[in-house]
């Protein structure tokens, strides 16, 4: 009988969509949860659960961004018409430039492809979880002392994503948030507050769209229990829900520079952590 109950579905579906979009790490809360749920293994959470619940994230940033992905869908045709016609505009609309921003800013992920297995593995080693959940802590103080920046899509350069792009890629290991950790590099390379929330999570739709590709022929080897997946769904559905309300928190906190309680938040979180590992040991 497997260890997922209606509980937990739900449990775990509202730790991914918080922890997913604010800025405090969803594979660290995740290990930490399923730890704290006797899953002291990932591999004994279902994996097609964990891939659904990742879609549930994806959900909420569309309904999120519709607008904005609706423009670059339109502009991705554009463009295509454009080069067939040999009529490319000298000056990109900015939904185009857009794409071409988190192509380029999601390229670093391939270089960590290799490493995959590994990097998921340290979820498992809650030192090393509670310590980067400490790190992120210390980017996003560091993201509110940072000088304002004032690029968007019209002004920021290939190397202001690249240079994003690689937060993300760092951000693949448990315990260091991928929203706090693209948004803190935004704003290092300055980019206006706003447009670092929005290109960050703009940017999340390839990264988890891709990492639920790759997962999901484990997840198919390991075998589904359908009699289980109305119980994912909840958990789906959760997620879903969860995430789409935390998006609309961190655009109302971003201009504010408020990353700072997020900062104390993941530096609890850490220290809770290591004192959990030591009453256990």
């Amino acid at each position: 009988m497997s260890l997922l109950t209606l509980l937990s579905s739900v449990f775990l579906g509202v730790i991914q969509g918080v922890t997913e979009f604010l800025p405090v790490s969803s594979s660290g809360h995740l290990a930490i949860a399923e730890h704290l749920l006797n899953m002291s293994n990932a591999s004994q959470v279902p994996a097609f659960f964990d891939v659904l619940l990742h879609l549930g994230t994806l959900f909420a940033v569309f309904a999120a961004y519709w607008g904005d992905i609706r423009d670059m869908v339109l502009e991705f045709f554009y463009g295509i018409g454009d080069i067939v016609r040999g009529t490319t505009p000298a000056h990109a609309p900015p939904a185009r430039r857009m794409i071409v921003l988190i192509v380029v800013g999601t390229a670093p992920l391939f270089a960590v492809l290799p490493f995959k297995d590994a990097i998921e593995g340290l979820g498992d080693n809650m030192y090393f979880v509670a310590f980067a959940l400490l790190t992120t802590g210390c980017l996003l103080f560091a993201s509110d002392h940072v000088r304002r920046g004032r690029k968007t899509e019209r002004s920021a350069s290939m190397l202001d994503a690249l240079l994003v792009g690689v937060g993300q890629a760092v951000a693949t290991c448990p315990g260091i948030s991928r929203s706090g950790t693209t948004i803190t590099a935004g704003c290092f390379v300055g980019f206006e507050r706003k447009f670092a929330v929005r290109y960050s999570f703009l940017m999340s739709i390839p990264a988890i769209l891709g990492a639920n590709i790759l997962s999901l022929k484990d997840a198919l080897e390991a075998g589904i229990l359908w009699e289980e997946v109305p119980v994912y769904l909840v958990g789906v559905a959760v997620s879903a829900a969860v995430g789409y309300l935390c998006i609309r928190l961190i655009k109302l906190v971003a201009d504010k520079g408020r990353f700072g309680f997020f900062a104390w938040y993941c530096w609890l979180a850490g220290i809770v952590t290591l004192a959990l590992i030591f009453t256990q040991t």
